[in-house]
C-alpha cells in the first residue's frame, strides 16, 4: 500500500500581528484569530446587548469571555486532523450530528434517497437516550425503530467469486499460445 505526504501544512506561512492599539503583543498572535474573535465578540455582545442589555459588573465576563475562548482555542491546530483548526472541526461535527451524511452517488447524477442518509439516531449514538423522556411518543418511536425498511434498491448482491494463481508456467503457455496462433495466422 502506499502512503502519500502531504507537504502543504510546512508552507503554511501565518501573518501575525505584533502591536495593537499601541499595546505590545509580544510573539505576535495570528491576525484571522484577532479577526474571528472580533467578528465573534460582536455577534455575541450585539445579540446579549439586544436581548438583556447593558451588563453588570457581575454579568460582563458572560458578554467577553465566550467569544475569546472560542478565538483562542477555536483557532488552535485539530490534534484529529493537524490541518484544520478545532473551529473547522467543531463546526464540520455539529453539522454531521444536525444534518446527517448524505452519500454522493455517480458523481452528484442521482440525489440520495431518504432512505440512504444515515439517520439521527445512528449518528448520535446513545447520547441522545438521556436527553429523551420515555412518553407514549417516545415508546410508539422505539416501536418504529426496530421496523427496518425494505432497501429500495432491490436485494443484495451474491458475489461467488473463484480466485485463480497463475504461476509464470503458466502465464508462459498462455503467451505462447497467443503468439503462436497470430504468427500462424500472418502466414
Amino acid at each position: 500500500m502506499r502512503t502519500g505526504i502531504t507537504y502543504t501544512r510546512h508552507f503554511d506561512v501565518e501573518t501575525k500581528q505584533h502591536e495593537l492599539l499601541g499595546l505590545e503583543l509580544g510573539e505576535g498572535w495570528p491576525r484571522k484569530a484577532i479577526v474571528l474573535g472580533f467578528v465573534l465578540y460582536l455577534v455575541w455582545t450585539g445579540g446579549l446587548l439586544l436581548i438583556f442589555g447593558v451588563p453588570s459588573k457581575v454579568a460582563f465576563s458572560a458578554y467577553v469571555l465566550p467569544p475569546l475562548l472560542i478565538a483562542v482555542i477555536g483557532t488552535k491546530r485539530s490534534t484529529r486532523n493537524p490541518r484544520r483548526w478545532n473551529i473547522t472541526y467543531w463546526t464540520l461535527s455539529l453539522r454531521y450530528l444536525i444534518h446527517g451524511h448524505r452519500p454522493v452517488i455517480c458523481g452528484g447524477r442521482r440525489s440520495a434517497h431518504r432512505s440512504e442518509w444515515i439517520d439521527r439516531r445512528a449518528r448520535w449514538g446513545t447520547k441522545g437516550d438521556g436527553l429523551r423522556r420515555k412518553s407514549t411518543l417516545a415508546r410508539r418511536q422505539e416501536e418504529l425503530e426496530h421496523h427496518v425498511p425494505p432497501a429500495l434498491s432491490g436485494t443484495p448482491l451474491v458475489l461467488d467469486a473463484r480466485p485463480r494463481l497463475h504461476g509464470p508456467d503458466a502465464v508462459y503457455r498462455a503467451y505462447g499460445r497467443k503468439h503462436t496462433t497470430h504468427t500462424k495466422g500472418q502466414r
